[in-house]
C-alpha cells in the first residue's frame, strides 16, 4: 500500500497547493511587514515572505493548509522510497512492470526537486541557506554552471528572480508528477497487481481505506505538529543563516556527502573544478539514479545469459526456460534473491551513513567528540559499511534458504513427542506445505 500512500499524499499536495496559490505572492520586491507578529513588525521583507506570513497567521485555516502541504510533501517522498524498496526486494520491477519501476524512480527525483523548490518559496532565512547551496552546486558545474547561475539569480545574488523561477519550476514539477501517476495507474490497470504466491488478491475496499488513513494522518500532523515556523526564522538575508539548520530528510544524504567530502580541487588549464561540491552534489546522485533506472535491464541481461545453462553447464530445454520465466511473474521472497537483497541493504547502509553524516556537528556535541574525528569516521564508514552489509545480508539469506530447505526435506516440528516401544523418544514431524507456483497474476481488481 506504499503506492496508495504516495497517490493520496499527492492528492493532498494538489488540493492544499491550489489553496496556497490563491494567497501566495512569489514577488521579491520589498514591503514593510505590518502583520500581527510583533517581533517582525516594521521590517522590510519580500512579498513572498509577507504573503506567507499572512496566510499562516491571519488567514483562517491557512496555517493548517500550509503545514498539511509541507507534511504531505515529506510523506510523499517517504512513500516513494518505500515503494522502490518493496519493488526492488521482491523483484516487482521485472517485465511487464519495468515501466512502473522507471516511473517510481523518476517520481523520487521529481519529489526531491519539488521539495527543494518549495522550501525556497517562503523566502525565510532557512530557505536562504538553501539558495547558498544551490548557488554553490551551480558554480561547481563545468561549462554551463555560470550560465545556469545567471538564469536562476540574474547578475547578483540573491537577485530578484530566483523565487519566481523556483515557483514556476515547482508548478511544472507538480504537473509532471501528476502525469506520471496517471500513467502508472493505467499501467496497473493493464498489467494488474503483483503478489506473492501464497497471498490473496487485493480487495477493492483497500483504496478508500488507505485514502482515509493517509488524509486523516496528514490532517492530524497539520493540526498538531509544527513545521517550518518562518516567523521564528525571519526573512531571508544573504549574509545570515539560522544555526542548526538542516535540509529535508530526503536531502540529508546530500548534505552528509558535502560535509565529509575532502576539499579536493582539479585544475584543467585556467579552470578549477571544485570536486568537493561536484562529486557529492551531482556525481553521487547521478550515479544513484542511473543505477536504479538501469538495474532491471542489467539483471535481465545477466539472468538471460545465465539462464541458458543449468548448474552443471548443460543447455536447458526450452520448456523449462518458459516455465521459469512465467514463474518469475510472481514476487520473490527477499531471501530467494540473496545478491539483490544484499545490494539493497548495502545501498540503504550507504544512504543511512550519509544521512547520519549530515549531523556530524550534533554527534560531536552530544558525544563530546571533535567534528574532525566524526567526519573521518564517516569517510571510512561509507566505504566499508556497505561492503560489510552486503556480505552479512547475503550470508543471512543463504542461511534462511538452507533452513527452508531443511524444513522442506524433513518436515515441520509439531512439538508432539512420541515414545518408541524400545524406550526412545522422537518428535513427530508434519509434512511441509508445498506452495504451488502459479504462472499467472491476478489483477486484484
Amino acid at each position: 500500500m506504499f503506492a496508495e500512500i504516495a497517490v493520496w499524499s499527492f492528492v493532498v499536495l494538489m488540493v492544499t497547493g491550489a489553496v496556497l496559490m490563491v494567497f501566495y505572492d512569489p514577488g521579491m520586491s520589498k514591503v514593510t511587514y505590518d502583520g500581527p507578529y510583533g517581533p517582525l513588525r516594521g521590517l522590510l521583507v519580500s512579498k513572498a515572505f509577507d504573503s506567507t506570513m499572512h496566510l499562516s497567521l491571519e488567514l483562517r485555516g491557512g496555517l493548517l493548509i500550509r503545514q498539511m502541504h509541507h507534511w504531505a510533501a515529506l510523506v510523499f517522498v517517504a512513500a516513494v522510497v518505500s515503494q522502490l524498496l518493496r519493488m526492488f526486494l521482491t523483484g516487482a520491477f521485472r517485465r511487464p512492470r519495468t515501466g512502473q519501476w522507471l516511473i517510481w524512480v523518476t517520481l523520487l527525483a521529481l519529489g526531491m526537486a519539488a521539495g527543494e523548490t518549495g522550501n525556497v518559496l517562503p523566502d525565510d532565512i532557512l530557505s536562504g541557506g538553501s539558495l547558498w547551496l544551490i548557488m554553490s552546486v551551480a558554480q561547481s558545474v563545468p561549462v554551463v554552471g555560470t550560465w545556469a547561475l545567471s538564469l536562476l539569480f540574474g547578475p547578483d545574488f540573491p537577485g530578484d528572480r530566483v523565487v519566481p523561477v523556483m515557483y514556476g519550476g515547482h508548478l511544472l514539477v507538480a504537473v509532471v508528477v501528476a502525469a506520471l501517476l496517471i500513467a502508472r495507474e493505467l499501467l496497473v490497470r493493464r498489467h494488474g497487481h503483483s503478489r506473492f504466491v501464497a497471498s490473496l488478491p487485493a480487495r477493492r475496499s483497500a483504496r478508500p481505506t488507505m485514502a482515509l488513513a493517509t488524509v486523516g494522518m496528514l490532517v492530524i500532523l497539520g493540526l498538531g505538529v509544527q513545521i517550518a515556523p518562518i516567523w521564528l526564522y525571519g526573512p531571508a538575508k544573504p549574509t545570515q543563516i539560522s544555526a542548526g539548520s538542516v535540509p529535508g530528510w530526503y536531502m540529508g544524504f546530500l548534505d552528509g556527502a558535502l560535509r565529509i567530502m575532502p576539499g579536493w580541487e582539479l585544475t584543467i588549464g585556467d579552470h578549477t573544478l571544485s570536486l568537493a561540491v561536484l562529486i557529492p552534489a551531482l556525481v553521487i546522485p547521478g550515479v544513484f539514479f542511473t543505477a536504479l533506472a538501469a538495474y532491471p535491464a542489467a539483471e535481465r541481461f545477466l539472468v538471460s545469459r545465465r539462464g541458458h545453462r543449468d548448474a552443471l553447464g548443460r543447455p536447458r530445454k526450452a520448456g523449462r526456460t518458459v516455465r521459469e520465466t512465467l514463474a518469475h511473474d510472481l514476487l520473490d521472497r527477499p531471501r530467494g534473491a540473496p545478491v539483490r537483497t544484499a545490494v539493497a541493504v548495502a545501498g540503504v547502509t550507504f544512504y543511512g551513513l550519509l544521512w547520519a553524516a549530515a549531523a556530524n556537528d550534533q554527534i560531536a556535541l552530544w558525544f563530546h567528540l571533535t567534528v574532525e574525528a566524526v567526519t573521518i569516521f564517516f569517510r571510512f564508514a561509507v566505504v566499508t559499511g556497505p561492503v560489510v552489509a552486503f556480505i552479512v545480508t547475503r550470508w543471512i539469506c543463504l542461511a534462511l534458504q538452507q533452513a527452508d530447505r531443511h524444513v522442506a526435506e524433513h518436515g515441520v516440528e509439531t512439538g508432539i513427542i512420541t515414545r518408541f516401544p524400545e524406550g526412545g523418544y522422537h518428535e513427530r514431524l508434519a509434512p511441509a506445505r508445498q506452495e504451488r507456483r502459479e504462472p499467472t497474476i491476478t489483477s486484484g481488481r
